[in-house]
């Protein structure tokens, strides 16, 4: 099969560049349609039980994340000139296209009572420019006496003020927000500037378009320093001007093809599919420094250019084929665990290395058989180098220390698990961000002063038309409410609740001791004047109750606590909202933003064992059909499994927690790492099958031989995972880091572990005698990897 392989790629080499290059074209065609992502990461599943009332929620309430807020901290706010600016700032936002609405202490609103038509008016202030003191005292006290802004515009101990911009749903989640976006943080900055006043930007939809255009921009970073890092290895290997401009050209066409898969699912680019090209141009290259490792040694053979790219596919294409399809089954897993975010990540990243793999197969020697020959180095006697020195005492280790592996072995394993128990499984909204991160003191600011602005939404659903307007249903709303808030994560609430106090105060000519619900006798004649108040900020049943009045809306803003503390809090809240809003006879759902990203975090943690399991499974039969030794299969686990859990441990002892962003790091590193088995044990099995000579003599010669180009091969993902932790986002530092750490530990134990397992399984073993003409032809033809 191999050799047919082989012969057809050689002899249509013409075609095949043509072929590529053509599809290239196409897949960069494609790539030019690239969208960055603006909406939130997707990770539930949609069938999801927490996603799907989520979805329902926002179809039956609207977007729950829909708010940028701007805030001040000052005492000048309530100066005359100060405030003034802050209103006509107010004013300016409300007028840009896109925007829905704006409210703060410089532009909001004042019911006030029609007796004559029995409805409610809306007065806006301030309804001029301020012109006294006077007035600007008056407005002021005004505002003091309207307790439904209190806690929600403004915080008297701190005098701090935000003003909250309402974004049009059709543009929240599109590239149309950006110049918005843009022109708000300008305003706001000019305002600070003129009052030297700090101001504070935050809301979901500043900070995702914040992260979008760091993913934007370390996109492009990571992608320059990929092919960087791989050219200056080639230099190091080859020192070639070919040798490092086409295998860098190879992985460019690869990098293009997998921007122009996401494209062709109709993905877009996130901060984990930001990270596929770079991956590919990092997993890629290794495939071109075998071939040429090969075809180099098969030239200082005999000389002849094409036997020599003949014998190198041949050879050379099973072994990349199973390192290639573990990696991909690394990525592959993903998919399966049924989060929209990662089934992107790992399909589009498993079928493009593949894809890489063969381009670099059939390109590499169709390229390089129209290229003179490199010229022979000598041929005189090797020095051992540094590396050399190494492996073989590494190789004494495993032939007369084997006990000593063992041991070393089980304590670090038993040393890990005891830091496995250690990981702490929590996700912030914003904690890839560095603490010097303005979008991250601008949250603290926003968390110290009105207890945060993370969405956390909750919907009563009374199982009957018209059930939201009892006044017994509304007091136990309101005592769940009031509990809720009691929470120091949580702020006020927004609800059909405090509408109805607002409305109870201005009914009784807005004397603030009626702050406070309706009695059953009131609340018909406040809902006729509610019901009569038109549309908009007047009608306070259109925003919080649905047409059925049916079910109630509850808003809270909240801290980003973390998913661990919120999954605590959420589990104190049950019980306590069933005390007051029985189960029998309402349903009560908490959903929002804030949930979501938490339950996430916890869906991709219950299914980090089941994706890690089934690469298990997957690379395991891969290497049974491969060996076809049982033996083997369970054995060239371990030097994969041992180091996945050194990582774990090391997360537990040094507070790195399990989040999105690192979960990935084991899937990965198992697949990468299963490389490093296959090129030893395939060189192994060869020189085990073809010669006379003892174990012991071919664990030497894998061991000193193959484990120079496995070093090699690990040193380029060390150094090309390393570029990760140039990373504005921790979690990509962190994963970066622990891939580079855990793929090097990954060699210890596969030139370490697995060679003395080896020895141990085949020290008895049998084999069939051959004549030494034989041993020596077959020598010649061993791979030289």
């Amino acid at each position: 099969m191999w050799v047919k392989l082989s012969n057809a790629i050689l002899k249509n080499r013409v075609l095949l560049i043509v072929l590529f290059v053509a599809i290239t074209i196409f897949m960069g065609w494609q790539a030019k349609n690239i969208k960055l992502s603006y909406s939130g990461a997707k990770i539930l599943p949609l069938t999801d039980s927490v996603f799907v009332k989520y979805n329902a929620f926002k179809k039956q309430f609207g977007e729950d994340g829909s708010i940028v807020v701007i805030g001040v901290k000052s005492e000048k706010i309530f100066q005359k000139d100060t405030y003034n600016k802050w209103a006509q700032l107010s004013n300016d936002l409300r007028k840009l296209n896109g925007i829905k609405g704006v409210l703060s202490i410089g532009k909001f609103f004042e019911l006030q009572k029609d007796t004559t038509n029995q409805k409610f008016t809306v007065k806006p202030l301030p309804g001029k420019v301020l012109a006294t003191d006077a007035e600007m005292d008056s407005l002021k006290s005004k505002l003091n006496q309207l307790p439904f802004y209190k806690g929600l515009l403004y915080n008297t101990e701190s005098n701090a003020t935000l003003m909250a911009v309402t974004f049009d749903q059709k543009i929240l989640n599109s590239a149309a927000r950006n110049p918005i976006l843009k022109e708000i943080e300008g305003k706001a900055l000019a305002f600070g500037k003129s009052e030297g006043i700090d101001v504070h930007l935050s809301g979901l939809p500043y900070i995702r378009t914040a992260t979008s255009k760091l993913v934007s921009n370390e996109f492009i970073l990571f992608l320059g320093l990929s092919i960087l890092v791989s050219a200056l290895i080639l230099v190091i290997f080859f020192r070639s001007f070919s040798a490092v401009f086409y295998p860098i050209l190879v992985v460019i066409m690869g990098v293009v093809w997998s921007i122009g898969t996401l494209v062709l699912f109709g993905y877009e680019i996130t901060i984990l599919t930001g990270l596929i090209p770079p991956l590919i141009v990092i997993i890629g290259i290794p495939n071109s420094i075998l071939l040429l490792n090969k075809y180099h040694n098969e030239l200082k053979k005999h000389g002849d250019k094409d036997k020599a790219w003949q014998v190198t596919v041949e050879r050379i294409s099973v072994t990349t084929l199973i390192a290639n399809i573990t990696a991909a089954i690394g990525f592959g897993v993903l998919y399966f665990t049924g989060s929209e975010l990662l089934m992107q990540f790992g399909s589009v990243a498993a079928l493009n290395v593949m894809f890489t793999w063969l381009m670099s197969l059939c390109l590499i020697p169709a390229i390089f058989s129209y290229l003179p020959a490199p010229k022979n180095k000598t041929n005189g006697v090797h020095e051992p180098n540094f590396l050399d020195r190494l492996l073989i005492k590494t190789d004494t280790l495993v032939q007369h220390k084997s006990t000593t592996i063992y041991i070393v072995t089980i304590i670090l394993t038993v040393i890990s698990i005891i830091g496995v128990y250690r990981i702490n499984v929590n996700g912030y909204v914003v904690d890839d961000l560095p603490k010097s991160s303005k979008i991250l003191t601008d949250l603290k600011f926003f968390e110290k002063n009105f207890e945060g602005i993370l969405p956390l939404e909750i919907s009563v659903d009374t199982k009957r038309k018209n059930g939201v307007l009892s006044i017994s249903t509304l007091n136990k709303i309101d005592k769940m409410e009031e509990m809720i808030s009691a929470y120091p994560e949580f702020s006020r609430s927004i609800s059909l609740n405090t509408g109805l106090k607002y409305a109870t105060q201005v009914f009784y000519n807005s004397d603030t001791s009626f702050y406070r619900l309706p009695t059953d006798f009131e609340k018909n004649f406040i809902l006729i004047y509610a019901a009569n108040s038109g549309k908009g900020n007047g009608n306070m049943l259109t925003n919080f109750v649905d047409k059925q009045k049916q079910t109630a809306r509850i808003s809270f803003q909240m801290a980003d606590i973390g998913s661990k503390r919120l999954d605590e809090v959420l589990e104190e809240l049950k019980p306590k909202i069933d005390s007051i809003l029985s189960p029998k006879r309402f349903n009560v759902t908490l959903t929002g933003s804030s949930i979501i990203f938490a339950k996430g975090t916890d869906y991709l943690l219950e299914h980090l064992f089941e994706s890690i399991g089934l690469a298990i499974v997957l690379i395991s039969l891969l290497r049974l059909a491969q060996f076809k030794s049982l033996g083997i299969m369970f054995i060239s686990l371990l030097p994969n499994i041992v180091p996945l859990v050194i990582t774990a441990g090391l997360m537990g002892f040094f507070g790195i927690p399990l989040k999105p962003s690192t979960i990935l790091i084991f899937t990965i590193a198992f697949g990468l790492a299963s490389d490093q088995t296959i090129y030893f044990l395939t060189r192994y099995q060869q020189e085990l099958n073809l010669t006379n000579y003892s174990v012991s003599k071919v664990i030497t010669d894998t061991i000193t031989e193959t484990g120079v180009s496995m070093t090699h091969i690990a040193l380029i993902l060390f150094f090309g995972f390393g570029i990760f932790t140039a990373s504005t986002f921790g979690g990509t530092v962190i994963l970066g880091f622990l891939l580079s750490i855990t793929l090097i530990v990954a060699l210890v134990f596969n030139l370490t572990l697995l060679p003395a397992l080896m020895l141990w399984l085949d020290k008895n073993k049998k084999r069939k005698k051959i004549s030494e003409a034989e041993v020596a032809k077959n020598l010649e033809n061993l791979d030289d990897h």
